[in-house]
């Protein structure tokens, strides 16, 4: 590892792994730590999902996929908790708000289900296939699985007391959209202290590489730290 500056909360045990990461590395307690596996639903990485039809490319999402199930795989191992979010709301679409709610009109999911009624209740609506989560990825009983309505997870969820509950304190970010839902909920852990970690290569952008990269700088420069998968894996693979 090379030689710049760790980071290592009041909170944190000085035992604890260091992982590898930018502007510096940071050290994790495993069991205060919590790996966010961010909408990875059919709507956001599947041709014929929500994002596909919405006119977002999603045909390069498949590594990402598999970068966010080694560092699940190295997550279990290592005793940190797993957490997946998915986002939607009920079919009728009460819960996504009405016209006076700004979601209403900057949801590309809504807009384009305006543009194409036919596609009326099936985008994002929970208990449909676009809702539910890509088959390569599937919660094991120890991981929780968090509805919610909104861009970030701490909006109308209930994120915040369950991360509290278990002392959780830091975040390792997975999923899509890096510059959407992604640094929504980075940026809003950020604000009520919560240590946060974004994995670049098992997050995948809405829009251009720019927008994913946009984001990395955000992350490193104002709002926590930014590594990768290999570096995950590796600091939490027990040693021989």
């Amino acid at each position: 590892m090379s030689e710049k500056t760790i980071i290592s909360a009041d909170f944190t045990a000085e035992t604890s792994p260091v992982l590898n990461a930018e502007p510096e590395s940071i050290r994790l307690d495993p069991k205060q730590t919590a790996l966010i596996v961010v909408d990875m639903q059919n709507a956001y990485s599947t041709i014929g999902g929500y994002l596909d039809l919405a006119g977002f490319d999603v045909s390069t999402t498949t590594p990402v996929i598999e970068k966010i199930q080694q560092a699940i795989d190295a997550a279990h191992k290592a005793g940190i908790q797993v957490i997946f979010f998915k986002n939607g709301w009920d079919n009728q679409y009460v819960e996504a708000g009405g016209a006076g709610s700004p979601n209403f009109h900057k949801s590309n999911a809504l807009k384009t289900m305006r543009k194409r009624p036919e596609l009326q209740g099936t985008l994002l609506a929970k208990g449909g296939w676009d809702y539910e989560l890509v088959d390569q990825l599937v919660p094991q009983p120890q991981d929780i699985v968090i509805p919610k309505p909104r861009y970030s997870g701490f909006f109308n969820t209930q994120f915040d007391s369950i991360l509290r509950a278990q002392g959780i304190r830091n975040l390792v970010f997975t999923g899509i959209a890096t510059n959407v839902c992604v640094e929504s909920t980075l940026r809003d852990g950020f604000f009520l202290e919560y240590f946060g970690v974004l994995l670049d290569d098992a997050c995948y952008q809405a829009g251009p590489k720019s927008a994913h990269d946009a984001t990395l700088f955000n992350v490193k420069t104002f709002f926590g730290w930014v590594s990768n998968t290999q570096n995950f894996v590796e600091t939490f693979t027990p040693k021989a």
